[in-house]
Parts: structure tokens; C-alpha cells; sequence
């Protein structure tokens, strides 16, 4: 027994080799591996070097990780070979070392290996430490799926880069909504205590359950007398539950939409709260985001005068082939990608069929020029710099777009604005983000239990038997 605890001894810091998608995709990814430490090969600034030029994204995170480097090797004092400390350029979130290639590397690659590719000079490096360095535990980080596979074909171990991701399993994301037990009044009726205010309906209810709960998420009890609110206030072990309007009966509909099921009522209410100013719609293709959201858009907008006008956006990220360069303005090139605009107005303005409501085809189309004439269409990309005062912002396809992307569009908000972000995270057409790093994932958990903040994910779809017999087999 005296022999084998003399054997197990703390295993060291860990080495860590980064390609160079890793640096790409998060440039402060040379902070983010706390106490390990990290090894650059040459090739990775080469790579860097050669991805610099040009105005997207890739290249300005290449740009980025090239300045935060710079930043760390400015700092080193002593021989640049011994690894340069991280925790002063880092401002003590890394404890580790930077150490970056300083000789030529031969390793011996399998013949069937091609030398000149970079990713696997890269490699080589890998296998080099790993040979050379017994002492350290030697992991290759990548982003790459088939780098990660030839080095586990070349027994060198590889991880993908997980910092970016916000949950490791999207199913535990949260989802907005509780249903209550039903023994809920039994355990959490003692002591409580009700009101009516401007027509609502208000609980104050203390509990175990009520630890669990955030400001604004909706809790729910089906059955013979269907129970629907909000969380409105949370006070230690009490909160506060305020009824919800029913938006699923006709005489509160919402520029003619009605709630089709409980999830659409829960959106509606959060759409159409004027405390909340921030909302996050996700569900898979056909629950009703863009169209609730465009509803209650246009009756703030041209009904109660909440809003100045709508802004709608969206990533310009093709599903296919790109088709090239789209004649017209700003707004006319966004015309393609705003299909779903066009789909969801149409259905808002009244069919031919049910008589338009609009006194007839003159009306309709005098309230469709009307309504268009409040609604703006605008690109990501020239957001930056960019205030909205008084404007309802829609962001379409947000599952897109990436945590800083997502920043970027969310500060834009002014006083009086409202930032609905809409998306389905099993539909994601970005390289390198999935569903755990996806932009919408990280604002909706990061969002959780603010008061002026809420989020729905819709379940039941509701555009066709066809649509939802699809998304579930396909």
C-alpha cells in the first residue's frame, strides 16, 4: 500500500499546443487555460500571418490574437525559450506560460503524411513534445475535426476547444417556463398573500420551489383550472406571481394573431410588456417566432405609438451555393434574406380570401405601403457605432451569429428600444459554432433572471401537419 501511494504523485501542469483556428475563432484564448501552459509553433504564426488581410471576421480575430501576442512577448524579461509568465499580461485570469517555437522541429511523420501541408508540420510538433517532453502532459487544441483525428491516428492526444461554449449539454438551457407541481398551493399556500392591481391578478407565495425560480420566468398548472404567470418579483424564499393576459382569446389579439398555444401566450405577454426590454424567442422551424414578433411589433408601433419603427436584421449566411453580388441599396440587397418578412406580413395584412379587413385590395395595399414605410431593413455590418432610439430591433437567425457578434448588435439598444432575438440552434449555418457556443445560447444564459429580460422556447409548431412531421423525422 506504501508503494502505491508513493507512485501516485500530483500530476503537472498540462502543455497545451493551439492550432490556429483556436487563436481565429477567440483570440483571448491564450488567457483562458488558467494554470497550464501553452506552446505556439511557428506554423500557427504563419497561419496567423497569411489570414490577417481583409475585413471579415476571421481575419480581424487574426489580427487580434496577433496583437495579444505581442502584448505577451513585450513583456518578457528574460529568455524567450523558459516560456514567458501569462499573469501579468492577462491580468491574472492565466497563471501558466507561453512558450513559443524557438528551434527548427524534425520530427519523423509517417510516410503517408504529406510534410508540406501546415496542420501537419503542426503535428509534428505535437509528436515532438510528446517524445521529447515525458514529463509534461502534451494535448493538441483544435477546432478542426480532421486535425483532431489524424493526431489521435498518430496517438498524440487532441481536444477541441471548449472555453466558448456556455453549456455542454444545450438540453439543460433554459427554457423560460416551469409547471408547477400539483400539489404547488398545498406546500406553498401557507401565508400567502393576494391582490388586484390595474386589472391583474398578484400571489405572494413563500416556498421550496421558490429558491428554484427567476425574475420573469413563466410558471404554469394545467388542469380543470389552467393557472398562468409571471415570476414578477423574487424576495429571498417569497416571490411575487402575477397573472398573465390570455392573448389565445380573440378580444386581446394582437394586430389580428392569437395565441395558438401556451408558449405562444407566454411570448405574447413578454412581447408585449413594456418593462421587459429585452426578449429571446428560440424554437425549431414553424412555432410562430418571426410572425408573434412582427404582431406585436406592429401594433406598438402603429397602433399604441410604443416604437418609432421596426428594424429588422439578420446574418447573411447562405444555406447553399452564395449566388454573388446583389444589385441596390443597403436595403435592397437585404430584400433576398428577408423572405421571411415578406411570408410573415402577408399572413399579418389579411388574405384576399377572408376580405382583407382593409376595405377591400386598395386598402390592403395602401396598409401594406403604410406599414413597410415602418419598417427598416439594415445589415450586420454596418452596425457598429450605430444607437436606436425609441426603435423595436429584430434580430432574425440569431443562432448565427457569435457571443461577440451578439454583443455587438445587443449594445446598440438606445432608451426606449426593445431587442427581440430570434433563432432555432438546430438549424446553425456558421462554420465552428455549434449549439452550446452559438450567440443566443450564451445571451439567453447569461440573461437568466434579469427583470427587464425574458425568454420562450416554443415547442409546438404551427405553420403545417407537413412542417412538423419534418422537422421531427427529417
Amino acid at each position: 500500500m506504501a508503494t502505491r501511494k508513493a507512485a501516485v504523485k500530483i500530476p503537472p501542469t498540462k502543455l497545451f499546443v493551439l492550432d490556429t483556428n483556436v487563436l481565429m475563432h477567440d483570440p483571448t484564448s491564450l488567457y483562458r487555460f488558467q494554470e497550464h501552459d501553452i506552446f505556439v509553433p511557428m506554423m500557427t504564426l504563419e497561419e496567423l500571418d497569411n489570414n490577417k488581410k481583409g475585413m471579415s471576421e476571421v481575419s480581424r480575430n487574426a489580427r487580434q490574437a496577433s496583437r495579444t501576442m505581442d502584448e505577451v512577448v513585450t513583456t518578457c524579461e528574460h529568455h524567450i525559450d523558459q516560456g514567458i509568465p501569462l499573469t501579468v499580461p492577462s491580468r491574472g485570469q492565466a497563471s501558466g506560460r507561453l512558450f513559443l517555437q524557438t528551434q527548427a522541429i524534425n520530427a519523423t511523420l509517417p510516410a503517408s503524411v504529406p510534410t508540406a501541408k501546415a496542420d501537419n508540420l503542426i503535428l509534428s510538433v505535437v509528436m515532438f513534445l510528446t517524445e521529447t517532453r515525458k514529463d509534461r502532459h502534451v494535448i493538441l487544441v483544435s477546432k478542426d475535426i480532421n486535425m483532431r483525428i489524424k493526431a489521435r491516428a498518430l496517438d498524440l492526444e487532441a481536444q477541441d476547444y471548449f472555453n466558448d461554449k456556455v453549456l455542454e449539454d444545450t438540453d439543460l438551457l433554459y427554457t423560460g417556463m416551469t409547471e408547477l407541481p400539483e400539489n404547488f398551493w398545498d406546500t406553498h399556500g401557507k401565508d400567502m398573500e393576494s391582490w388586484k392591481e390595474a386589472g391583474r391578478a398578484y400571489y405572494k407565495v413563500r416556498g421550496p420551489l421558490c429558491a428554484e425560480m427567476v425574475v420573469n420566468e413563466l410558471v404554469y398548472q394545467e388542469g380543470d383550472k389552467p393557472f398562468y404567470s409571471i415570476v414578477k418579483q423574487k424576495d429571498g424564499p417569497a416571490v411575487v406571481l402575477e397573472s398573465l393576459i390570455d392573448y389565445a382569446h380573440q378580444k386581446n389579439n394582437v394586430w389580428g394573431i392569437v395565441a395558438r398555444n401556451r408558449e405562444q401566450n407566454f411570448a405574447l405577454n413578454l412581447l408585449m410588456n413594456p418593462e421587459v426590454d429585452f426578449v429571446s424567442l428560440l424554437g425549431q422551424a414553424g412555432t410562430g417566432k418571426t410572425l408573434l414578433t412582427l404582431a406585436a411589433a406592429l401594433t406598438q408601433v402603429l397602433e399604441t405609438k410604443r416604437y418609432a419603427e421596426i428594424i429588422m436584421t439578420r446574418v447573411t449566411v447562405p444555406v447553399g451555393e452564395d449566388i454573388g453580388f446583389l444589385p441596390g441599396t443597403e436595403e435592397e440587397k437585404m430584400g433576398p434574406w428577408m423572405g421571411a418578412l415578406e411570408d410573415n406580413l402577408e399572413v399579418l395584412n389579411g388574405s384576399p380570401e377572408d376580405g382583407g379587413g382593409y376595405g377591400g385590395e386598395w386598402g390592403r395595399a395602401a396598409t401594406r405601403d403604410l406599414i413597410r414605410t415602418r419598417i427598416k431593413i439594415k445589415s450586420l455590418n454596418f452596425m457598429r457605432g450605430r444607437t436606436f432610439l425609441n426603435k423595436f430591433l429584430i434580430i432574425d437567425e440569431a443562432q448565427n451569429l457569435t457571443s461577440k457578434q451578439m454583443k455587438t448588435l445587443i449594445t446598440r439598444a438606445g432608451p426606449g428600444t426593445k431587442v427581440v432575438c430570434l433563432g432555432n440552434i438546430a438549424q446553425i449555418d456558421t462554420p465552428y459554432l455549434t449549439e452550446g457556443s452559438s450567440g443566443i445560447t450564451y445571451v439567453v444564459d447569461r440573461f437568466k433572471g434579469w427583470e427587464h429580460s425574458g425568454h420562450i422556447t416554443l415547442q409546438r409548431g404551427e405553420r403545417s401537419r407537413l412542417a412538423d412531421y419534418a422537422a421531427e423525422i427529417l
